[in-house]
């Protein structure tokens, strides 16, 4: 029995009150008797805690991750310990990777729960047709929504990252704080005093940005959405082109969801110094071919700290091979954020089970009353209670025809 796996879930439960609160329930009523649920997420605790909560109520659960650096190993070998099967390990290769993906989907799901999309991308090219599917992260949605777009999604998928309870604290919040997790880990340098650039303005770009103000740092952010932008600027953050952010950046964090953010182009008006980190689900936001193509030598100065000396003599440090900072190097996003963003995984997973027979071959965004739940439950959580509304206050809610 792994020791330190099992104390590092124990931890993860108790601070997950939300999502013990539903899994008790669930386990009372085996709302998932029977079922075969593939998971693809990051596997470390607080993951941990929901594949069993899912087995505890009646699924038979298998899990891998999402990412080839994003596992706990002793999290994994104690979910195996507890009867959980998993397949993952830190530092996967590409072939591990995809053959841990394919032993998920080898027990016939009738559920997927994904991070990234991978998985069910998967399970299409092997045409299998499960019941349906929920997607954690931004990524996986934008995903999606192409396939559903081109008339090849084949099953129904719950957009957990859509929810309230979900992006507006764990995309925002989470990644803040775990984005500096995996950067302090890593370097251990001052952010106060330093030029901060955040690419993208989306929740995750907010989190970080709001995170490196907060720390001290001279924030720009770099933007292709014309209102992101605006709204950036009137939070008080520079906005330009990574071309011009990039001559001046001490560090550069990318968590745009989209290729490309940093290129050739970027890296040869780099700042002699610039350290570079990736906060996106995939490893393709800095371009590490390009990387790779300009350098003349490439050595390790840190645990997950790469040195690249450029032609010119300049210097810049990747972290963690460009992969998503906060859990390839740092513990991932706090236990707190985790539990509400799992407690709407549980219960889509759940609202999949008992509805997926009337629903279409789309992209669903997770009902209002699930978010709610959620939410009501957090603020019992923290002991905090709310105002109700009079029925003179309803009624003039519900009226049109006064005005005073």
């Amino acid at each position: 029995m792994n020791e330190d796996g099992l104390k590092k879930l124990k931890w993860a439960r108790t601070h997950m009150k939300v999502l013990s609160s539903i899994a008790i329930e669930m386990k009372e009523n085996r709302s998932l008797e029977g079922i075969r649920i593939g998971m693809a997420l990051h596997t470390e605790a607080k993951t941990g805690i929901l594949a069993l909560t899912l087995q505890e109520a009646g699924a038979e659960v298998r899990l891998a991750s999402c990412n080839p650096l994003s596992t706990d190993d002793d999290v994994s070998e104690a979910l195996n310990d507890l009867g959980l099967r998993t397949f993952a390990r830190k530092g996967e290769t590409n072939e591990e990777y995809y053959s841990n993906l394919k032993s998920v989907l080898a027990h016939s799901p009738h559920v997927l729960v994904d991070d990234g999309c991978d998985l069910i991308k998967l399970a299409h090219e092997k045409g299998m047709r499960v019941w349906g599917a929920s997607e954690e992260t931004t990524t996986g949605i934008v995903r999606l929504r192409a396939m559903e777009r081109d008339g090849v999604l084949e099953f129904p998928v719950m957009s957990a990252n859509d929810a309230m309870m979900k992006h507006l604290f764990d995309n925002r919040y989470g990644t803040g704080q775990s984005t500096f997790d995996g950067i302090f880990t890593a370097t251990n340098l001052l952010i106060a005093g330093k030029k901060f650039v955040v690419g993208g303005y989306g929740w995750c770009g907010r989190g970080i940005a709001m995170r490196a103000k907060g720390l001290g740092a001279e924030v720009i952010i770099t933007e292709v959405d014309p209102i992101r932008a605006v709204e950036a600027r009137l939070d008080g953050f520079q906005v330009m082109p990574m071309m011009d952010a990039a001559k001046q950046a001490d560090f550069i964090v990318t968590a745009a969801g989209n290729r490309d953010l940093v290129t050739a182009g970027h890296l040869r008006v780099m700042k002699d110094g610039c350290v570079l980190a990736n906060s996106g689900h995939f490893n393709n936001e800095i371009n590490i071919d390009d990387l790779e193509r300009l350098s003349k030598t490439k050595k390790s100065v840190r645990r997950m700290v790469e040195s690249y000396t450029l032609e010119d003599g300049r210097t810049v440090y990747l972290i963690a091979d460009g992969r998503l900072v906060n859990l390839a190097v740092g513990q991932g996003h706090p236990v707190e954020i985790m539990d509400m963003s799992f407690a709407i995984q549980a219960l889509g997973v759940e609202y999949l089970v008992r509805n997926h027979e009337k629903m279409g071959k789309k992209v669903y965004r997770v009902p209002a009353e699930i978010d709610e739940r959620v939410a009501r439950l957090k603020l019992d959580a923290m002991g905090i209670k709310l105002d109700t509304l009079t029925p003179i206050q309803r009624d003039y809610l519900n009226s049109w025809e006064e005005g005073t």
